[in-house]
């Protein structure tokens, strides 16, 4: 038997997701969860072999909740679920520890190999994902990072914002003032020649300085 547990906040989704399982009589579902914060707690005194996670969820969202969930239950495999394919959320979630990374309209038998997949000590992505995936390694074995003209400090306080934490999340974690980081973040604007976080954060990232 196969035991999972699924984190989604939208409630057609979910449905939609239990749907193409309840097919498959050797998968049972222990936790239903509306966000990453409920998931985790709901994982305690749980045997749970893998987790089906969406990305974008409130109070605590999919990334986010995986390295709570590979830090606190190593063992558990984490798929992630989601309508797009983006880079940075792609890789972010790779880097949280998830096992898979797959397209919610993937249909159902296509869900059930992966999970097997997974469990067997595979790594499932869908088509386009991989694609993505081989691509940037093509790309960042022909490039290397630009030299960086960021302090630290404004790339910790870019990496906070980046995790999609705000300016008070950020100072409280850096132990300095909303102010001094809103600061921070101008000269971070005014370096890049950016006018914006989202700007400033892919460029970054795309100069591989994060």
């Amino acid at each position: 038997m196969i035991t999972l547990a699924i984190a989604e906040d939208n409630r057609m989704a979910r449905e939609a997701v239990l749907s193409k399982l309840a097919a498959y009589p050797d998968v049972r579902i222990e936790v239903l969860a509306g966000n990453g914060r409920e998931l985790v707690s709901g994982l305690a005194g749980k045997k749970i072999d893998l987790v089906l996670m969406d990305i974008e969820m409130p109070l605590m969202n999919g990334i986010e909740a995986t390295r709570q969930v590979k830090k606190q239950y190593p063992g558990v495999k984490v798929v992630m679920l989601t309508t797009f394919d983006d880079d940075e959320k792609l890789f972010d979630s790779i880097l949280a520890g998830a096992s898979g990374y797959l397209l919610k309209d993937e249909p159902g038998e296509e869900l059930y190999k992966a999970i097997g997949n997974t469990l067997s000590g595979g790594a499932s992505m869908s088509a386009s994902i991989a694609l993505k995936t081989l691509n940037f390694i093509r790309e960042s074995g022909r490039t290397s990072a630009e030299p960086c003209i960021l302090s630290d400090r404004e790339l910790e306080i870019l990496q906070g914002l980046k995790s999609g934490k705000g300016y008070k999340q950020v100072a409280a974690a850096l132990s300095i003032s909303e102010g001094t980081v809103r600061k921070h973040v101008e000269n971070i604007y005014r370096k890049l020649e950016v006018n914006n976080k989202v700007s400033a954060i892919n460029l970054a990232a795309d100069k591989r300085w994060l």
